[in-house]
């Protein structure tokens, strides 16, 4: 592909050869003379120069006077990602259902649907056009699929789902399973039944080994444009609103709602009923008490979770500790030898 072609397909400005061939994409320090690479901050800024790449998508203040080819853009990030998919575009479906997996009679597949071998869909499921179903997977009862979603391989999900247009779920995910929810008779539990449902809105994509367990009564719910890494946990009867990011090993307790443009980092816990306010930032390995209402837009920390700011006042008190310690045995040393020299005064 041209440089000129290209930045035409970004809706883009170009400078230099725009009509340099482009073979395909690769990191700044990697990149070849016929490669793509792209800088996004004051340090890739810094390395552009020792860069052999053939051409650079680049912020549009990037300065350019050695003249070389560029194509500038006002999010060079985003319009690399969307370039590699020009040089990489996805594997269309290859329709048909493989011998070895099971339909149901009762269950509606539209005709350019790709089935993997053992995969198995039951009754009264709908799957939509152009869906990719990988081999293992497991599609129960009254499932339904929206068109342009893929199933890698091994997923496994529970009667009575929705999910929405252009889902992506890795291999291992586990959609619709039983929420953790019991109840105390006399000396035992006995299992509350989980009799709800989940929902997956369009343009979701879940991580490998990520479960979404389905609510005791309702909805548990995954809004549009929401993504989740792989090893994420999500409760029975959590809410978790669009366009929210959610990085790995990170579990929600029952009940909990993250509203829309929540940042969410690895390894965080939240407390049941604790709710996320639009656009917050969780830092990573940070817990969130249960009942807990972290406010529109704040950045926390630590555990429980707090205010940045008073998390990094707390964390540097905590490293002055040692030098604090020393100072306060000087201390208690000095006094001890005061006292000595009082009372032999006295004597």
């Amino acid at each position: 592909m041209r440089v000129r072609e290209l930045a035409e397909w970004l809706a883009a400005t170009f400078e230099g050869d725009g009509e340099k061939e482009l073979t395909g994409v690769a990191p700044l320090e990697a990149a070849g003379s016929t490669e793509l690479a792209f800088v996004s901050n004051r340090k890739a800024a810094q390395q552009a120069q020792a860069s052999a790449a053939g051409c650079l998508i680049v912020p549009l203040d990037f300065p350019n006077p050695g003249g070389r080819t560029l194509i500038r853009v006002a999010e060079p990030r985003t319009a690399f990602a969307r370039a590699v998919v020009r040089f990489h575009p996805p594997a269309a479906p290859t329709p048909g259902i493989h011998p070895t997996a099971v339909v149901h009679p009762a269950a509606e597949v539209a005709a350019d649907v790709e089935i993997g071998p053992l995969a198995v869909i039951g009754e009264g499921a709908r799957i939509g056009s152009r869906c990719r179903i990988g081999a293992g997977c497991r599609i129960g009862k009254r499932v339904t699929i929206g068109e342009g979603s893929v199933l890698h391989a091994g997923v496994t999900i529970y009667d009575d789902v929705d999910i929405g247009r252009n889902v992506i779920l890795h291999s291992g995910c586990v959609i619709g399973a039983d929420g953790f929810g019991f109840v105390m008779a006399g000396d035992h539990y006995e299992k509350f039944p989980q009799i709800g449902r989940v929902v997956i809105e369009d343009d979701v994509e879940i991580g490998a080994n990520s479960c979404v367990d389905r609510a005791a009564l309702g909805v548990t719910w995954i809004g549009q444009g929401t993504k989740l890494d792989n090893l994420v946990h999500v409760a029975h009867n959590c809410r978790i609103g669009r366009h929210v990011v959610v990085a790995a090993q990170t579990g929600f307790s029952g009940g909990v709602v993250v509203e829309d443009y929540a940042v969410i980092g690895g390894q965080v816990g939240i407390g049941d009923k604790a709710r996320i306010e639009t656009r917050a930032v969780l830092g990573s390995g940070c817990g969130v008490l249960s009942s807990k209402i972290i406010r529109r837009g704040q950045v926390v920390w630590g555990t429980p979770a707090r205010p940045l700011k008073e998390y990094l006042e707390q964390l540097a008190n905590l490293s002055r500790l040692g030098e604090l310690k020393r100072q306060v045995n000087e201390l208690v040393e000095r006094l001890a030898r005061l006292e000595s020299r009082c009372n032999a005064a006295r004597q």
